[in-house]
C-alpha cells in the first residue's frame, strides 16, 4: 500500500482516483435501488423518495454518468 499519495506519478493517481469514483457510483446506485425497494415494500417510510431513488440509482448505472466522471478526472 502506497504511505504518501503524492510520491506516486501523476497517471497512477488518476488511474486510482478513476477506479476510486467508478466503484462509488456502483455503490451509490446499488444502495439507492435497495433503499427504494425497502420503501416500496413498507420497510421503510416512504414520503415519496423510492421514485427518486430509483431514478439515482439508473442515472448512476447509465453510460453518461461513467463518461461524466472520466470527463471530471481529466
Amino acid at each position: 500500500m502506497v504511505s504518501d499519495w503524492n510520491t506516486i506519478s501523476p497517471e497512477l493517481q488518476l488511474s486510482l482516483s478513476r477506479e476510486a469514483l467508478s466503484r462509488a457510483r456502483h455503490v451509490v446506485g446499488a444502495q439507492a435501488a435497495l433503499l427504494a425497494e425497502q420503501m416500496d415494500e413498507g420497510r421503510l417510510p416512504n414520503l415519496g423518495g423510492s421514485d427518486a431513488l430509483r431514478l439515482l440509482a439508473a442515472m448512476l448505472a447509465s453510460e453518461p454518468a461513467r463518461e461524466s466522471l472520466d470527463a471530471l478526472c481529466s
